[in-house]
């Protein structure tokens, strides 16, 4: 009967043992990860404000040069209206084809225009977008993070603060350390 309680006692204290070591296994093995605004870290590089002028610039000009062309096209549509009825057929038939030529050379200024500004600003933003890329694997990287949680547009509605950390401050700190 000793024995069997000593046995048994032994094994109670082993499997004590083996829990423990398991649930610090668990627990060392628990994700950490870090979340910011992305857009917001974005913003706040120096280079974006040039490149946010560069491209407000860019939509100026080709809204002033839209307006332009429509503004050709209305006084065009005017006059043809205005002379329509003493217009002969031959004419009238010139003028409408012609109409028909602006408004499509218009439509597609219009969809070339929104294309270059689009294709213009990805490639602008490319090298901020890598830079910030670059800080987040750095700051990931040593704080051991599993992954960094994007928070933009409402995203995550609830990061635990005992599993995540908010990196948005030390993010924006490094983006705006002078080299």
């Amino acid at each position: 009967m000793m024995r069997r309680l000593f046995f048994y006692l032994m094994t109670v204290v082993s499997l004590s043992a083996y829990a423990q070591s398991d649930t610090t296994i668990v627990q060392s093995r628990v994700l950490k990860f870090g979340f910011l605004s992305y857009e917001k870290a974005l913003y706040s590089m120096p280079d974006y404000a040039v490149v946010k002028q560069r491209m407000d610039d860019m939509r100026t000009q080709f809204e002033a040069e839209a307006k332009r062309v429509e503004t050709e096209f209305n006084r065009k549509y005017e006059e043809f209206l205005d002379g329509m009825k003493d217009f002969p057929k031959t004419i009238l038939q010139k003028r409408q084809t012609e109409l028909q030529r602006l408004l499509e050379e218009n439509v597609a200024f219009k969809e070339r225009g929104i294309k270059e500004l689009e294709s213009t600003e990805r490639e602008a933003m490319a090298p901020l977008r890598e830079k910030l890329n670059e800080v987040l694997t750095g700051v990931g990287l040593e704080r051991g993070y599993a992954l960094i949680v994007n928070t933009d547009a409402n995203a995550c509605p609830f990061i635990s603060p005992m599993m995540g950390e908010d990196i948005n401050e030390e993010i924006v700190k490094r983006l705006n350390h002078k080299e």
